[in-house]
């Protein structure tokens, strides 16, 4: 995967200087919720025959620190229903969601298995976009696992030019589901409407059993 990764960015490069805007990350206990994206900017990113990813990192005023790039002619790979393969030593891991537990069904999707390998499908869907953009704190830059919110952007000529993010997304279909803290609140309170949605009957909530999982 590291030959076909080029990283095209760096701490100094010009290539992302014409972005102007500020795009605040608010605190949320350990991690933090996702703020507006000028989807503009996310757009002006995408390069032909490529995906690209680009990683902003924030201090801790909301100011983006630095940012990395990459882009890569396969696309990047869904290591498990949250994660993302950067390269051989880095994945990105969506901070606040997870997937079910055990097995699931889904009848009318003709799925039954590990609630993982769904999610796991259903991100990899959401990876075939031309940009992925995505954000986290400073203090993970070097960790190999590093907790990020991100957004797709994707577009098929005459139906489809949207940015969305990728955690919203995967739990409003029901692919995964938020995470709880120790004391029983939600990691990403920010997602509870998307869950609301999946609760609906989608994804691993068509499956009864998940009430009580």
């Amino acid at each position: 995967m590291m030959k076909r990764v080029k990283k095209i960015l760096t701490k100094n490069s010009n290539a992302l200087a014409l972005a102007a805007v500020t795009i605040m990350v608010v605190a949320v206990g350990p991690g933090y919720a996702a703020g507006p994206v000028d989807k503009g900017y996310v757009r002006s990113l995408a390069a032909p025959g490529k995906t690209v990813l680009i990683i902003e990192y924030y201090d801790g005023s909301g100011s983006v620190a630095f940012r990395k790039g990459y882009a890569s002619v396969v696309g990047f790979q869904a290591q498990s229903g949250t994660d993302i393969k950067l390269d051989d030593k880095v994945s990105l891991h969506l901070y606040g969601v997870e997937a079910c537990n055990g097995e699931m069904l889904n009848r009318a999707e003709a799925y039954s298995g590990a609630c993982d390998e769904y999610a796991k499908q259903q991100l990899s869907i959401k990876l075939r976009a031309k940009v992925l953009y995505c954000r986290a704190f400073m203090s993970e830059e070097k960790a190999v696992r590093q907790d990020v919110t991100c957004f797709g952007y994707y577009y098929f000529p005459g139906s489809v030019d949207a940015v969305d993010n990728l955690e919203e997304q995967l739990v409003s279909i029901g692919a995964l589901r938020l995470s709880r803290n120790a004391d029983g609140s939600l990691m990403r309170p920010d997602l509870s409407e998307a869950e609301k949605i999946g609760r609906g009957g989608f994804g691993m909530w068509a499956d009864p059993r998940m009430q009580d999982r």
